[in-house]
């Protein structure tokens, strides 16, 4: 638990796949377009996979109230087939790119845990601890991307299984 009481949103699925499989669509830009559950990537700025902390991969992007944009991702956590992280900055067209503040301070990421043999389970991880506490409170601490991290992981799950959701069972859990 953070300092002010917050956790953490957290979303958890069971995949039928290998942890190094799933690592790798995570790792690699050009997957995220496929993999994304809020409708806002427009695709990879970025062709080469990350490789480790302090990589940079750029995403494009749309949202109504900006419209097309590129976000620059910091990755800040890289563990191979087990940790992925990264804190997205406004990059070119975002109306807060030239602002100092660029870098809000919220965070993105996947912890992969092997569950038995080709399984893991995938636990996405949005953290705005560390943004104010009015934008905190304007996505309800985060949880307003709950819905999207569910489709995310189903995406994922989808893509490193080839299956579709109907198929299997995956959720593990909220």
């Amino acid at each position: 638990m953070d300092s002010d009481g917050s956790l953490p949103v957290r979303v958890s699925r069971r995949i039928d796949a290998p942890a190094a499989a799933i690592f790798q669509a995570l790792a690699d830009p050009t997957c995220h377009l496929a993999l994304d559950g809020s409708g806002m990537l427009r695709g990879a700025v970025t062709q080469a996979a990350v490789t480790g902390v302090g990589d940079v991969f750029v995403m494009r992007m749309y949202y109504s109230a900006h419209g097309d944009y590129e976000m620059d991702n910091h990755v800040v956590e890289y563990e191979q087939d087990r940790r992925i992280g990264w804190e997205p900055v406004a990059g070119r067209g975002h109306p807060d790119a030239d602002a100092p503040d660029a870098r809000w301070g919220h965070r993105w990421s996947y912890d992969l845990v092997p569950d038995g043999p080709g399984a893991t389970i995938v636990t996405e991880s949005y953290d705005c601890s560390r943004i104010p506490a009015d934008e905190r409170e304007s996505m309800d601490d985060g949880r307003i991307w709950i819905d999207s991290m569910r489709d995310t992981l189903r995406r994922l799950d989808e893509l490193c299984t080839g299956r579709r959701d109907g198929a299997h069972a995956g959720r593990a859990g909220d």
